[in-house]
């Protein structure tokens, strides 16, 4: 069973990251679109927040979950933005501290929940260290919308290697999302790591191979990039590079992902 503290602990710096982001910009700021079509700040926030507050609802009532999943999934293409919309009416300083005080609490219960009792969620029931990674890599994804609203480059750090996982384990889903058979075959994936080594997934024989950069990798199964700006990434087999034109690490329907240059986005 994977440990859950470390991936907690990342997902505690990559939230204290993105605050630093946005704690001291001035409330006008918050109104500022993102690359998300129809999301400013506010709204990227917001969404942080809700999630964490609904993650801390599995892990501390699942009855009360439960009951929250069946009337959010009664709209079930609306009623992210429908939430997100409702918290970004907050002053900046009030979502900012609701974000906090959430994530926060939600650190803490996932760290006491007792070790293999999974949490319910909007799909499969999940482990406490998956829903940490899936916490982890909407914050950094959402981070992501942020920084390039504000212009900000941010430096790759080694926690992108819980995100390249979730995008490797998540190729199946890609391709049932878009209605398409999942591949028969395991794909090798090598991804430059941050540091100047090598992360890798799947047989070193393998005939389907995605090479290149574990950002590049990240933005791309995220849908923070679009593959043409992502020079890189290589893919070598027609189901490989299948792949890269689906990818999707996070839930729900296929993602309308970013136009070339960043044009567009995903929420």
């Amino acid at each position: 069973m994977l440990d859950a503290g470390p991936v907690l602990a990342d997902l505690r710096a990559e939230s204290e990251g993105l605050d630093a982001l946005v704690a001291e910009l001035p409330a006008a700021r918050w109104r500022a679109p993102t690359p998300a079509e129809g999301w400013t700040l506010a709204h990227q926030i917001a969404h942080l927040a809700w999630t964490d507050r609904q993650a801390l609802l599995a892990a501390t009532d699942p009855e009360a979950f439960a009951r929250a999943a069946r009337e959010a999934l009664a709209s079930p293409l609306t009623f992210v933005d429908e939430a997100a919309e409702a918290g970004a009416q907050a002053p900046p300083a009030e979502l900012l501290a609701d974000w906090r005080a959430g994530r926060r609490e939600l650190s803490r219960a996932l760290a006491a929940h007792p070790a293999g009792r999974k949490l319910p969620w909007y799909g499969p029931p999940m482990s406490v260290a998956s829903m940490a990674t899936a916490r982890l890599m909407e914050t950094w994804a959402h981070g992501q919308d942020i920084a390039d609203a504000l212009g900000v480059t941010r430096l790759p750090t080694a926690r992108l290697r819980h995100i390249a996982r979730i995008g490797v384990r998540t190729r199946d889903f890609s391709f049932a999302t878009h209605h398409l058979a999942p591949p028969e075959e395991e794909f090798r994936v090598e991804l430059r790591a941050p540091d100047g080594g090598v992360w890798a997934y799947g047989p070193p024989e393998a005939r389907q191979r995605v090479t290149g950069g574990a950002l590049e990798f990240c933005l791309l199964v995220t849908q923070r990039a679009h593959r043409d700006d992502l020079p890189s990434l290589r893919a070598e087999g027609p189901q490989a590079q299948r792949w890269l034109g689906i990818a999707q690490a996070f839930a729900g329907p296929p993602g309308k992902g970013r136009g070339p240059s960043g044009k567009g986005g995903a929420a």
